[in-house]
């Protein structure tokens, strides 16, 4: 690995890693951090470029970004953890838990997608158009790179196939907000692919860890006590 990602971590017991979204930084969770540390040992991560952990100079790619946690991982000493991925970090979790699933004891994916097209145009058009203007700028300002690189992850990632969640063996929770950027039928889609995955639907937007933070947080912590696995579908909340 050819940085350490920054973290900070609260509380004792099982861990439990939660990965930001794209251009945030672990300070995205701060409602998460004093509700969860009384339960498990809750450890925020900063991902690779963003918030306080260095970009280094291997691909930028939530792919890498995917490593990253897997090094970060055996360097903490942690074998298995549950893992929390919110937005881009919900597609990092996702990509985690395919290609380690052993390192995985629960998974809960929160406005993930498994292609671009998952999200709602009205806010992946700006997405595009941003991209191809950071592109261009990139050839003759530096400072552009950064922004290219950022909105790359959401122009070209992740692609995901949807036939590779039934690999998917344990414990799973697909949240979203009831009005998410995360078109509905795609996360509907997703948790439907993944063998006894628990959907919840929760009243709000694409930030609801955020601006619902009390039902989300009891929702994820009700799932993380849960014994079993079996299917369960909640309605609006």
């Amino acid at each position: 690995m050819d940085i350490r990602l920054h973290h900070i971590e609260r509380g004792s017991g099982a861990p439990l890693i939660l990965l930001h979204g794209n251009g945030e930084s672990l300070r995205y969770f701060k409602y998460q951090y004093d509700f969860f540390a009384p339960h498990v040992r809750v450890i925020g991560v900063d991902t690779r470029g963003h918030g306080s952990s260095p970009r280094g100079a291997a691909p930028f790619t939530l792919e890498q970004f995917a490593e990253d946690l897997k090094d970060f991982m055996d360097e903490m000493g942690i074998p298995r953890a549950h893992i929390l991925g919110f937005s881009d970090g919900g597609n990092i979790a996702l990509l985690f838990a395919l290609k380690y699933p052993g390192m995985v004891s629960r998974l809960i994916l929160n406005g993930a997608n498994l292609t671009p097209s998952g999200v709602k145009a009205s806010a992946q058009a700006p997405v595009y158009i941003r991209y191809g203007k950071a592109s261009l700028l990139s050839l003759f300002d530096k400072k552009a790179v950064r922004s290219k690189e950022l909105l790359g992850l959401m122009a070209r990632q992740p692609q995901i196939r949807r036939a590779q969640l039934a690999s998917l063996k344990v414990p799973v929770l697909v949240i979203a907000g009831k009005n998410d950027m995360i078109k509905d039928s795609h996360t509907r889609s997703i948790a439907a692919a993944i063998p006894e995955a628990q959907l919840c639907i929760l009243e709000g937007d694409h930030f609801v860890a955020r601006r619902n933070s009390g039902i989300f947080n009891q929702t994820v912590l009700d799932f993380l006590q849960k014994e079993g696995s079996e299917r369960k579908e909640r309605a609006v909340l």
